[in-house]
């Protein structure tokens, strides 16, 4: 079992067509192709926008089919940048520089080094990320120092492979720190060291790569290490990129209106420590495999809806090799497949939607199931009824004031949702969660604002209002999703009834977040941020007040943002 991804690998690879990579999951960079389809009026016939990352041929060949006579300035650049982003898949780009620097430096817009032959593509980017802020609540230095290398690229117009590697020290706001303390883990991250005298700041590594195959026309097939992001909303419900990445094999099957998504990938069920930092060992961290369907159709040329299915599946007796070979079957029904194998595996189910109209608006939602009974609705607030929901709108252009593009979200989550019998099924990785990152037993409201001054110059500014429950003297009110489920509360005469959201220590989060980004050259930005987070805590036991501001550079990398 332990070379079944290397088998699929090599079967899959025998046939193989014109191939390309993605374009890394980053929310600005994915905002601006959301505003462009939105804006046409239809959905994009490259790709369906609930799965991400996009291919980069999907969204050259996007960018070409678009009509940009009304364009403004500020919409004309982000038509040009993302195609200068992804040159080698459009028509007419004028990706290429007047003066390259030493003949062979910045031949194009987007690449600090390519090589583009007949037989071989290669683009190879520098990675920097440099921050420096204050904050309210305590003494210390924010900071981020991040180095490395980013590297695409085509062999025989068949095989694409990405490779991102990039070392970090930094030191994070109060609040991420509790989590680090609370969890041990840093979020998007593995493995990960103190640094610093104090201990404060922390050390990692990260790595990302795969490599792609386009198998028949139809069907596209990567295997490697990375994330994805399943939904249309700020937030998803059931796959996001807060983890870390983890081993992978995606399917992704394009037929007509349809599109089929398969991934199965290997989650770390939970680390090992020395003291306060994660440890290494001969002996491998313990495993869990999970097994993930997205089929999404185009209702019409403006509306969506897919429904989905996830499984985890793992145990302590094969904590190596925790591949559950029934939970390959890239077509079946994941109930009626624990029903008749006994299965212990963590199923959930469920559907998405988007709905664009009048060329200004997209609405959204998501809808998760884990256990449901209508009989045990009826008496209210049975611990198992566990369930998610969100629910969106983007507005574009707002007002009819250019470049003005409004959102607003609604998130929430019952008790208990995503936990399970223990880590080898709850729905993380990494001691993270695999949706949204305050775990369950909570509701969310957020708005986020852009306003592109000029074509180079945005600000944005965001507002998260959330309250949720934590747990008192160790008892699980259901908002820690690394808790068993044997470990419930029961409400005394109610047992199991009586639960909801919000129980336990209710929490009240507000955290506003206000960024002016100027884009200095391509994939080069300077940001200038300021935030406000503040926690109230029924009995004052979370209760925190922080305001921090931020000074940063960065160059072909997304912002590192920790809005919880």
């Amino acid at each position: 079992m332990r070379y079944l991804f290397a088998l699929c690998f090599l079967l899959y690879a025998t046939i193989t067509f014109g191939q390309a990579v993605n374009a890394p999951l980053n929310a600005d960079y994915y905002h601006l192709i959301e505003r462009m389809e939105v804006r046409s009026g239809s959905f994009a016939e490259s790709f369906h926008a609930s799965m991400k990352p996009f291919n980069r041929k999907e969204i050259g060949q996007f960018l070409d089919s678009l009509n940009t006579k009304d364009y403004n300035s500020r919409d004309l650049f982000n038509y040009n940048y993302l195609k200068n982003d992804n040159w080698e898949w459009v028509d007419s780009a004028h990706y290429q520089t007047e003066k390259p620097f030493l003949k062979h430096i910045y031949k194009t817009k987007s690449d600090f080094l390519n090589v583009h032959k007949e037989e071989f593509d290669l683009h190879i980017n520098p990675v920097i990320n440099f921050s420096y802020g204050k904050e309210s609540i305590s003494d210390n230095t924010l900071f981020i120092n991040t180095r490395g290398i980013e590297v695409r690229g085509l062999i025989n117009k068949k095989v694409g492979f990405y490779s991102f590697i990039g070392e970090n020290q930094l030191r994070f706001p109060q609040h991420v720190n509790e989590f680090i303390t609370q969890y041990q883990a840093v979020p998007n991250e593995g493995f990960w060291k103190n640094y610093g005298d104090d201990n404060v700041g922390k050390d990692f590594f990260t790595a990302r790569g795969y490599v792609s195959f386009q198998a028949t026309k139809n069907i596209n097939l990567q295997f490697g290490h990375d994330r994805f992001f399943v939904g249309n909303g700020y937030r998803s419900m059931i796959l996001s990129d807060f983890s870390p990445g983890y081993l992978f094999l995606k399917a992704e099957t394009k037929i007509w209106k349809f599109n089929y998504t398969n991934i199965f990938g290997l989650q770390t069920a939970d680390i090992k420590f020395s003291g306060n930092t994660p440890t290494g060992s001969q002996n491998q961290y313990p495993r869990k495999f999970m097994s993930f369907h997205h089929l999404s159709y185009n209702i019409t040329k403006n509306i969506n809806i897919g429904v989905f299915e996830a499984v985890m599946s793992g145990d302590s007796s094969r904590a190596q090799n925790p591949i559950d070979i029934n939970y390959l079957n890239p077509i079946i029904f994941y109930r009626s497949l624990e029903q008749q194998d006994g299965s212990s595996g963590n199923a959930l189910l469920g559907m998405d939607f988007r709905w664009i109209f009048l060329k200004r608006f997209s609405l959204y939602g998501q809808f998760v199931l884990d256990e449901f009974l209508i009989d045990n609705i009826r008496q209210g607030g049975w611990w198992a009824n566990k369930y998610s929901v969100q629910a969106g709108l983007k507005y574009f252009n707002a007002f009819e004031i250019p470049n003005l593009d409004l959102q607003g979200e609604y998130n929430m989550a019952r008790p208990f949702m995503y936990a399970h019998d223990n880590n080898f099924t709850n729905y993380a990785n990494y001691k993270q969660s695999l949706a949204h990152p305050l775990g369950a037993n909570f509701q969310e409201f957020i708005a986020i604002m852009r306003y592109q001054i000029t074509p180079r110059i945005t600000f944005q500014s965001k507002a998260v209002l959330a309250d949720f429950g934590t747990d008192t003297t160790d008892v699980n009110f259901g908002g820690n999703i690394f808790k068993a489920n044997n470990s419930r509360y029961r409400y005394p005469g109610q047992g199991d009834f009586g639960h909801s959201i919000g129980q336990g220590e209710s929490n009240h989060l507000t955290y506003y977040q206000f960024l002016l980004t100027v884009m200095m050259k391509h994939n080069l930005f300077g940001e200038l941020g300021y935030t406000i987070r503040k926690q109230e805590s029924e009995f004052g036991n979370n209760t925190s007040e922080n305001s921090f501001y931020t000074a940063s550079l960065r160059w072909n990398i997304p912002r590192r943002e920790n809005i919880f």
